[in-house]
């Protein structure tokens, strides 16, 4: 009578095979991932508007046109659209207002989910007809604050719209020359996946 032993004998080509597959499938998830990170990029991204790192903003020497001091907890819960320009206020600038504006208002009944915000990068006063083709804007002077030094920026603050959540945390920014639809779509995005109110 032959062992049990004997009987339950692998041929040696039959293990070592089983030995490489093995070893093939655990190795597979760990060599997909290095070329998924280091050679396969995507064809693009979902948002339009490059995600930052989330930092709170400096909201000390914040104060209204009319001198009041600002807080960025008075605009907590609301999503923030945050421009910063001198007051005398050029023609890329209105464009930003302007873009700010027509993107708030395309949001439908979420508009009042949204504030937009001028940063007066100077002591001047903006033209009174400019504010009133801008209903709604917030105008803070930020002269004297250190927030537009730390806005990041390619090249200056003033080229870009940022977006500040509703925790007051600045977390994206559109690219100079935006694209008014694409910020529109980033928008909805946001205020469709914000749990806020």
């Amino acid at each position: 009578m032959q062992s049990l032993n004997s009987d339950a004998k692998i041929p040696p080509r039959r293990s070592k095979l089983t030995l490489w597959i093995i070893l093939a499938v655990c190795a597979a998830p760990i060599v997909g991932s290095y070329i998924a990170y280091y050679w396969w990029q995507p064809a693009g991204h979902v948002n339009y508007g490059e995600l930052l790192q989330a930092r709170t903003l400096p909201d000390e020497k914040l104060q209204t046109l009319d001198g009041r001091p600002f807080r960025w907890r008075d605009v907590k819960g609301e999503w923030v659209l945050l421009t910063a320009d001198p007051s005398s206020c050029d023609d890329k600038c209105r464009t930003k207002l302007i873009y700010t504006r027509q993107v708030r208002l395309a949001q439908g009944k979420e508009a009042e989910r949204i504030e937009r915000i001028w940063l007066l990068t100077d002591s001047g006063a903006p033209d009174p007809v400019l504010l009133a083709e801008q209903p709604g804007l917030l105008v803070l002077r930020a002269a004297d604050a250190d927030i537009t030094r730390t806005l990041p920026a390619i090249t200056s603050p003033l080229h870009h719209i940022y977006v500040v959540d509703p925790l007051g945390n600045l977390m994206m920014r559109f690219p100079p020359d935006p694209d008014p639809r694409r910020m529109l779509k980033d928008l909805a995005r946001l205020l469709r996946h914000s749990k806020w109110r």
